[in-house]
């Protein structure tokens, strides 16, 4: 694994107390250039990751809370007019940086959930016709409470599918729990976070991750995952192509921590939940039947024969 990467895992779990899985598939997204949805209950440390994540490095942070009053203005900016010489001015939304903190995404109205489709997807936005675009690196992780929750309205496939990975903090253990306890005594541990990695860092990073060689049996095998998915008896939503370039992307990303130059097996299977987790939707016999998406995933995994790269 590159140092910097690793001094960056180490320096957010210095605050992200037993969450070091969740950790690396975070940081395994910003290599792969892809954005992050964080879905738990409140109170697990979601928007303590992402704030961590971003202090670690260099660059721009933009913070904003979605709530029902949010208008798309305030994510991509808008054009404010001088009365005395007629000409406009772009004022800039908070997408407009290198990393963008979306807190509690689920709580906006759709109009304003849109608003950053564009970004997201093509790194950019368009404000009264005309196209600007955001400085790289650019990294979107979101914030949301599981669907239900009071003020809370589902996210539109279109709008998960643009996010390359979907994980879940989880509870801690007692003892994890107590080195929280004991960690915030003297104050937030967010506040302790150190820049460990600039951005020229980070890109090269990402240029290196994206050299990672996959072999041809595993681009079958990621696509073989992705059909299951679309042919599953329980599902209504399978994965989209553009899932399939996620998966490809995060398994890269893997093998780049694991320290490889190229794609194993191991590496697509321990990312596949968290990138398709979000992508598929369960039919109603699998809701009537009580049927949990992760356990559609690990029948996928197991039904899928993982390819051999051993020469023959």
């Amino acid at each position: 694994m590159n140092n910097k990467v690793e001094q960056l895992i180490n320096n957010i779990e210095r605050s992200i107390i037993g969450k070091r899985p969740v950790i690396e598939k975070v940081v395994c997204a910003m290599l792969a250039g892809g954005h992050v949805l964080i879905e738990d209950v409140p109170g697990v440390g979601k928007t303590l990751l992402a704030e961590t994540l971003a202090k670690s490095v260099s660059g721009s942070f933009g913070r904003i809370q979605f709530t029902p009053d949010l208008m798309p203005s305030d994510v991509i900016g808008y054009t404010v007019v001088d009365i005395n010489t007629g000409k406009g001015s772009y004022k800039p939304g908070a997408a407009m940086c290198n990393f963008l903190l979306a807190d509690e995404i689920n709580r906006a109205s759709p109009k304003v959930q849109s608003s950053l489709l564009e970004a997201m997807e093509e790194g950019q936005v368009t404000v009264d016709g005309k196209t600007r675009k955001i400085a790289p690196p650019f990294l979107v992780i979101a914030t949301e409470n599981p669907s239900g929750s009071a003020g809370t309205q589902l996210l539109p496939e279109s709008q998960l599918d643009r996010f390359m990975v979907c994980v879940k903090m989880g509870y801690p253990t007692i003892r994890e729990e107590m080195e929280i306890l004991r960690k915030n005594e003297n104050g937030r541990t967010s506040d302790a976070v150190q820049q460990v990695m600039t951005k020229e860092e980070l890109e090269e990073a990402q240029r290196e991750t994206a050299q990672i060689f996959m072999h041809e049996r595993i681009l079958e095998y990621l696509v073989q995952l992705a059909q299951a998915t679309r042919e599953h008896e329980m599902l209504e939503l399978g994965m989209s192509p553009r899932g399939t370039v996620a998966l490809a992307k995060m398994a890269k990303a893997g093998a780049y921590l694991a320290g490889r130059e190229y794609v194993v097996p191991a590496d697509v299977r321990g990312v596949f939940r968290e990138t398709a987790q979000h992508r598929i939707l369960l039919n109603t016999r699998a809701r009537i039947s009580k049927v949990k998406q992760k356990e559609v995933l690990q029948e996928i995994l197991s039904a899928v024969e993982s390819p051999s790269l051993k020469k023959r």
